[in-house]
């Protein structure tokens, strides 16, 4: 038989935590949002594997044209997260955290599917890493951006690398050597944006782009990133080789010769896919 002081007991739940990373599914657009508004969307491991598992499911569904990256609260990212960083001492942590990190916005390089950063607010050291190594970047025009790690005795050298590829060389050593900001507009100047609205035009201008990507064909949007990013690494002769044979197979495709009989027969193309 129950006890009656046992049946008077009320049983309380844990609050149910909220996602570290949301996914929205709109016709053919996935929205990611970083989901820390308190901690700046600091990229903790917890939130760098919440954006791997996303990231990576992504990359296998086909349903899936364009990727929207976008965050909660008044900070886009704010970089690592400097208390969980201070709370362990051993190298082999460190090395661990960077190359997930890396790993991270690497995936972001190989996704077929393009990748538009939605940028609300401030994005520091590993979050202005998050900007450049998104594919294209939108930004409210009261953003702002630093690589800020040598503010605490720590050059930003992992942001360096896609933001030495999104900046020339000397812009881009100056913001890594002050860590000082710059505003959105110069951000866009510099070649990290692609362009700074006001803030409640966000929204659209970022629609803008996806609806212009949504238009072409996923094929040949897919081949044309991974050949983008390859061939900048490569030299001249090597890249012109390389994009020769690019074109050459994509020619093959059944889009290429959607797209070109449309263009000739003066109507819109039906794409398959890829």
């Amino acid at each position: 038989m129950t006890n009656v002081a046992e049946s008077t007991i009320q049983k309380t739940e844990m609050p149910k935590e909220e996602p570290l990373v949301l996914r929205e599914d709109h016709n053919g657009v996935a929205t990611l949002t970083l989901n820390r508004p308190k901690q700046f969307n600091a990229l903790s491991q917890a939130v760098l594997a919440a954006l791997q598992s996303e990231l990576d499911a992504i990359a296998q569904d086909e349903s899936i044209r364009v990727v929207v990256l976008a965050a909660a609260g008044k900070a886009f990212c704010a970089g690592h997260d400097l208390k969980e960083m201070r709370a362990h001492t051993d190298k082999a942590f460190h090395s661990a955290l960077f190359d997930q990190c890396s790993h991270m916005m690497l995936t972001i390089n190989h996704l077929p599917q393009p990748v538009i950063a939605k940028v609300q607010g401030l994005a520091t050291a590993a979050g202005c890493q998050l900007v450049a190594a998104c594919d294209l970047a939108v930004a409210a025009d009261t953003a702002t951006f630093a690589t800020s790690g040598i503010r605490v005795g720590l050059f930003c050298s992992t942001p360096s690398v896609p933001v030495s590829r999104n900046l020339s060389r000397k812009k881009a050593l100056e913001i890594l050597l002050t860590g000082e900001f710059i505003d959105a507009q110069t951000a866009v100047q510099e070649g990290l944006l692609n362009r700074a609205v006001p803030a409640e035009q966000l929204d659209a201008a970022v629609q803008q782009l996806v609806d212009a990507i949504l238009a072409k064909s996923s094929f040949a949007i897919a081949s044309g990133k991974q050949m983008f990013y390859k061939q900048l690494e490569m030299g001249m002769e090597e890249a012109y080789a390389y994009a020769s044979e690019v074109m050459a197979c994509d020619m093959m495709a059944e889009d290429a010769a959607e797209g070109i009989d449309a263009f000739m027969q003066k109507r819109q193309p039906t794409w398959k896919g890829r």
